[in-house]
């Protein structure tokens, strides 16, 4: 589904990622490991069009999507969380979900003042889909509030909603359970697998909770100074002792 080819990215003379290529295939979860400042996000950062590589290329079902804007690359149905949030906190948890809908026709001037039923109908409709998603992450009862009083567990959810409301093909998930409680961890691996398994996404993440990975990800690729150096089935990386004491310990 996502194919990358020898990208490469360099920073005031140091090479972040370096010659990294890999596949993605439909209907899986891939994780990305490696060491800190390994050039996971990096890689991230390039595919979703934060920056651009200095060489390389990178296609979603079989389309060049290389030097497409960020803005762009999300219409082909690649959506993103970061390590930060980036909810707006003094907002309600609902109203952070509707705003990742698109094709809302109230962005229209002239639907404003035409077209105000079809805009009620695309809101009441964003609405009850908004409800369903935190329903499927655990938090309806707490659609109404700031999405800045949830714990940081909860407001993972609440950003892995938002990816859902604009309905990807491909969601990359940066860091989904750094820092988070055991019982919230098992929450978003329930929802992770429902979502591959009977809504035919594609989850591409980064994770340093190993347990997390070897139990949830059909394929796992190993970067060290930029470079991909392994990749395997979970059970091939998770029982590779060279790999395991020299970047994961």
């Amino acid at each position: 589904m996502l194919i990358i080819k020898n990208i490469s990215k360099s920073f005031d003379g140091i090479r972040a990622v370096d010659d990294f290529s890999c596949s993605i295939d439909k209907g899986t979860i891939t994780g990305l490991i490696g060491p800190n400042g390994a050039g996971k996000t990096t890689v991230f950062n390039i595919i979703t069009g934060f920056i651009k590589q200095d060489s390389g290329s990178f296609f979603l079902n079989g389309k060049n999507i290389t030097n497409l804007p960020a803005y762009k690359i999300a219409n082909q149905k690649i959506v993103r969380t970061f390590q930060d949030l980036r909810l707006i906190t003094e907002l309600p948890v609902i109203e952070n979900v509707l705003l990742f809908f698109g094709g809302n026709p109230g962005e229209k001037l002239l639907n404003v003042f035409f077209n105000n039923k079809k805009i009620k109908q695309k809101e009441s409709s964003n609405y009850k889909e908004a409800e369903k998603l935190l329903e499927f992450s655990g938090l309806l009862d707490k659609k109404n509030e700031l999405a800045g009083n949830l714990s940081y567990g909860q407001q993972k959810l609440v950003t892995i909603c938002c990816c859902l409301a604009s309905d990807p093909e491909i969601i990359l998930l940066d860091e989904p359970v750094s820092g988070v409680q055991p019982q919230t961890i098992e929450k978003i691996s329930s929802m992770l697998k429902e979502l591959v398994k009977n809504q035919g996404k594609t989850i591409f993440l980064i994770e340093h909770n190993m347990d997390f990975v070897f139990k949830n990800c059909d394929k796992v690729i190993v970067m060290d100074d930029g470079k991909k150096i392994k990749e395997g089935t979970a059970s091939e990386i998770e029982n590779d002792q060279q790999i395991l004491e020299a970047y994961l310990n």
